[in-house]
């Protein structure tokens, strides 16, 4: 089953107005559970309760409200939202084009692929500038209701469109608390590197897959059949040990590896 779009919208810059649709990127594989009665096996239903009576709050009596530094709830209104919703629009606005690495890692959200919708001939020349000039975009747009900020960039011959996280929501490295102790010797740090290059290999990314999500499977799928399933213990944590002893230790493990992939 081919991909589905999800929204419809126009990259805008300058006299530019290229037609896309959006497409997610990602899904959610994270493993689900049902809430089910311990006696009946029957499903059940949260509600919201009075935490001092115990009795359910109907919905049509619930308020939103948001408590300020001061520790005071504001009661806010359906009324008072609509207010402040962003304008509709389709929109993909670019407010300009820098390096890919003023953007870092710690930045993107949620990636999205755009596709050409309709006419495709200004889109793959959008997605060839792009990839040629080695630049990205930076992006606002409005979608369901909720504000955007994002970078758009060139994945092969497609166009991506990942969600950035907004000022104030990324912790910068220098809010880190400073290293203390010994300094590191010329030995330990030698070490370190032999380690590093020993194990320097092409990144596999079908190699790293959810371990959790497959081992529940296959009890669930054990228990429907009847069966037990016992999984391996995770190794016991050995006692403390001086860095220089595990790094010499994941060196010599490593360059067996490497003998044996020889």
């Amino acid at each position: 089953m081919g991909a589905r779009a999800i929204w419809k919208a126009h990259i805008c810059f300058g006299s530019v107005d290229v037609p896309v649709k959006l497409y997610s990127a990602v899904q959610d594989r994270t493993v689900h559970f049902r809430l089910l009665d311990a006696k009946r096996h029957e499903p059940v239903k949260q509600h919201m309760v009075d935490p001092d009576t115990g009795k359910v709050v109907d919905s049509a009596d619930i308020r939103r409200a948001y408590e300020t530094d001061e520790g005071e709830l504001v009661i806010l209104e359906a009324g008072d939202l609509e207010q402040v919703t962003p304008t509709p629009s389709r929109d993909i606005r670019i407010t300009q084009f820098v390096p890919p690495a003023e953007i870092t890692h710690q930045w993107y959200d949620r990636p999205y692929f755009l596709g050409p919708d309709e006419e495709d001939g200004a889109y793959f020349a959008l997605a060839a500038a792009l990839r040629k000039r080695g630049v990205e975009g930076v992006a606002r747009w409005v979608m369901r209701n909720k504000e955007y900020v994002g970078a758009l960039r060139a994945e092969g011959d497609y166009l991506m469109l990942i969600t950035l996280r907004h000022a104030g929501e990324v912790v910068p490295a220098s809010a880190l608390p400073r290293p203390t102790g010994r300094e590191l010797d010329e030995r330990e740090i030698s070490m370190a590197k032999q380690l590093v290059k020993a194990m320097e290999d092409p990144f596999d990314i079908t190699a790293y897959h959810d371990e959790y999500r497959e081992r529940v499977l296959e009890l669930v799928q054990a228990k429907a059949a009847g069966k037990v399933v016992k999984f391996p213990k995770a190794p016991k944590k050995q006692g403390e040990t001086s860095l220089a002893d595990v790094l010499e230790a994941s060196l010599a493990a490593s360059g067996g590896k490497e003998r044996k992939r020889a």
